[in-house]
């Protein structure tokens, strides 16, 4: 039997400065409670949180992006390496080759290796400043199997998931920042993937007041194997 224990982490979103640092003390102390983790999923924007107006946020994005070579990437790194778990530290504001801003999910292994990106094939437009990424992504964990990649508004289109099947991933993990009263339409759709691609999907959001919550994973029959409420865990 092939076994993936995951650990979603349902919390607040961080504002660039120190959030590396808190996420580092965070991801130790989850492994230190829960050292059978395989795999650590945070949401989406989890260290890269902006807030205000539109044009507001994309100032702030514009300020926090960096290259996947940068220094944030080098600390996460680190990270993983130390807490020796596959590592999904929601997504990250990249810089792009031609100075693009790309939503981007990022794939630690437990050695510190950048496992796997995806760009964020389906911007929420207009409200997210974000290049389209280009390509699926799947990355293989030994002795386990194929790990697909999608975030948050990719869910609502499903040639994702199914194209994630087709390249043979049995789980597919989303990154979810979702600030909206329609969750529970996610709910629904996230249900969908497993009931017509045979994969397992596992979303990670923000609890209030940032978010609904309800971070689940869904069994290969559309069954939640879990389910958070939307409020933050006890502390």
């Amino acid at each position: 039997m092939r076994l993936l224990p995951v650990l979603m982490a349902q919390t607040a979103p961080l504002a660039p400065e120190g959030a590396v640092e808190h996420l580092r003390a965070d991801v130790l102390r989850l492994v230190g409670e829960f050292p059978e983790t395989r795999m650590l999923v945070y949401p989406e924007f989890h260290t890269c949180h902006a807030d205000g107006s539109r044009t507001e946020r994309e100032s702030q994005y514009q300020q926090m992006a960096q290259p996947l070579n940068g220094p944030r990437m080098e600390a996460l790194r680190d990270i993983a390496r130390e807490a020796g778990v596959w590592l999904l530290p929601g997504t990250v504001v990249e810089r792009g080759p031609e100075g693009e801003l790309f939503n981007t999910a990022v794939v630690l292994s437990p050695d510190g290796e950048l496992a796997a990106s995806y760009r964020k094939i389906f911007p929420w437009r207009p409200t997210e400043p974000f290049h389209p990424g280009d390509a699926f992504t799947t990355f293989d964990i030994p002795e386990v199997g194929r790990v697909g990649l999608a975030i948050c508004y990719d869910l609502w289109f499903p040639e994702v998931v199914r194209h994630l099947a087709w390249l043979g991933a049995e789980v597919v993990v989303i990154p979810t920042q979702t600030t909206t009263s329609d969750r529970e339409q996610e709910l629904v759709l996230a249900r969908r993937p497993p009931s017509t691609t045979r994969s397992t999907s596992s979303a990670s959001t923000h609890p209030t007041p940032s978010g609904p919550g309800e971070a689940s994973p869904w069994t290969p029959r559309a069954w939640s194997a879990a389910r958070r409420s939307a409020g933050p865990p006890p502390c």
